[in-house]
């Protein structure tokens, strides 16, 4: 099966040869090709050419466009400045006062570079894979948006002291978030990842009111479009599985400190995705440490639709043979189902 086969198939509730690989790379995939940062957030070429090689290298069933949460943000006029080989900066926000957002303009009817560049790589993305592999798009959802746009801190006030305002604020993001992943499926992508992180720092009413209704426009928009959305809400969102849930997203990434196993019986029907622990497995431990990793996430996720990855992002410097590890274990687990290889070594055991 190819990658994409293998993703309808998930989605039909069909059986699957292999369980799929959706790992996130950004800072990893850069470095992995000798880029710098800069060029990898800049050049839609650069962003390409990275993914297109982590995913020959490592096994991944997907290719992404996800970079940076400033894609839109920019492009509405928040200044961000790129170190040659580091992370975007931002260093003042663009909406101070509530007066100040009469004053922005926010991009819908016409793109800025930075979200045009995206819609770039998407095109050359999808021309080297065509439909063999699935190409996933980027939004920020509208509270992640906002943060971006207004500052964490200040928006985690709003959510008390201007609820109102802060909504009149989500409305123009949401209008943006929509706009911005039609155009990406327009380009290529079959899939859309949302991401809304902040949510994680909220409570499930104020998630109900702040991000679940702007999260379930973006997505039905996406359906409507014929693509498939992605939920990544980093951090602990065990308070929010019920809720994300209901976003609309066919797939909902949880991250490593969610119990995988009361996600699936929580979700029901919605594909989980994750959850090994980026950094302590990933980044710092070693090929028998993540080939046990993802057993257990096949365990816990039993007959339940799953994929297997990092619960976010995989760092950067995290040492190849640990993500071949993953790739074998994903082949090993494929081959005990059909009866046709050798048990892997059981959790716990050392290798060979």
């Amino acid at each position: 099966m190819t990658s994409l086969e293998r993703l309808q198939s998930l989605l039909d509730a069909r059986p699957v040869d292999r369980v799929l690989n959706f790992d996130i790379f950004m800072t990893r995939a850069a470095h992995h090709i000798g880029a710098p940062l800069s060029k990898y957030y800049l050049d839609h070429r650069v962003l390409a050419a990275a993914n297109l090689a982590v995913l020959e290298e490592f096994g991944l069933d997907i290719v992404q466009a996800i970079s940076d949460p400033y894609r839109e943000a920019a492009d509405t006029g928040l200044e961000v400045s790129f170190p040659d080989d580091g992370l975007p900066v931002n260093t003042a926000p663009l909406i101070v006062e509530h007066g100040d957002l009469a004053r922005v303009r926010f991009p819908v009817a016409e793109f800025g570079p930075r979200m045009t560049d995206r819609l770039e790589a998407i095109r050359l993305m999808r021309a080297e894979v065509g439909d063999e592999v699935p190409v996933m798009g980027w939004v920020e959802g509208a509270l992640a948006e906002a943060a971006d746009l207004r500052g964490m801190s200040q928006v985690m006030l709003d959510l008390v002291m201007s609820p109102g305002w802060l909504e009149e604020l989500l409305e123009r993001c949401v209008e943006v978030g929509i706009a911005f992943a039609e155009a990406q499926v327009d380009a290529g992508a079959h899939i859309i990842g949302l991401g809304d992180a902040v949510a994680s720092q909220i409570s499930p009413a104020m998630y109900r009111q702040f991000a679940l209704p702007y999260e379930r426009r973006i997505f039905e928009a996406v359906k409507a479009k014929g693509a498939v959305g992605r939920l990544h809400i980093c951090g602990n969102t065990t308070h929010l599985l019920g809720d994300m849930a209901e976003s609309g997203a066919a797939i909902v990434d949880v991250d490593w400190m969610v119990d995988l196993g009361r996600a699936v019986n929580t979700m029901g029907d919605v594909i989980v995705c994750g959850n090994v622990d980026p950094v302590a497995v990933f980044l710092q431990g070693t090929p028998a440490q993540v080939r046990d990793a993802v057993r257990v996430n096949a365990a816990a996720a039993a007959r339940a639709r799953w994929i297997s990855a990092a619960g976010c992002e995989i760092p950067d410097g995290t040492p190849a043979e640990n993500l071949l590890a993953q790739r074998e274990a994903l082949a090993s687990l494929a081959s005990e189902r059909a009866g046709t290889g050798p048990a892997a070594p059981a959790a716990g055991e050392p290798d060979a």
